[in-house]
């Protein structure tokens, strides 16, 4: 049986996203949650800001993959570089203004 978009989790279907680091699909609970804020990406950790999303495992393994495979212009569809410094503190511990 072919699934679409979802992902047998617990024995509910759940909603299924690609890790922009790894490229690794699985339930979306289990990524984080990222936009863009002009040139900064930010931890969306409610699931609510405004704009386009991207998602991602929250470990710095997959972090630093996407950073080496310029993962985040193409999935936020924007030309240059972004800052990722508040993601990398999210990550890191770090107590700092994240969004």
């Amino acid at each position: 049986m072919r699934q679409h978009g979802k992902l047998e989790y617990g024995g509910q279907a759940a909603p299924q996203r690609t890790c922009v680091g790894c490229r690794v699909r699985t339930a979306k609970s289990e990524l984080l949650r990222l936009v863009r804020v002009e040139d900064h990406v930010v931890p969306d950790l409610r699931g609510r800001l405004p704009g386009r999303g991207a998602s991602l495992h929250p470990s710095l393994s997959c972090l630093e993959l996407a950073e080496r495979r310029r993962a985040f212009p193409r999935a936020f569809r924007v030309r240059g570089p972004l800052d990722v410094s508040r993601v990398r503190a999210h990550l890191e511990g770090e107590p700092r203004n994240v969004m």
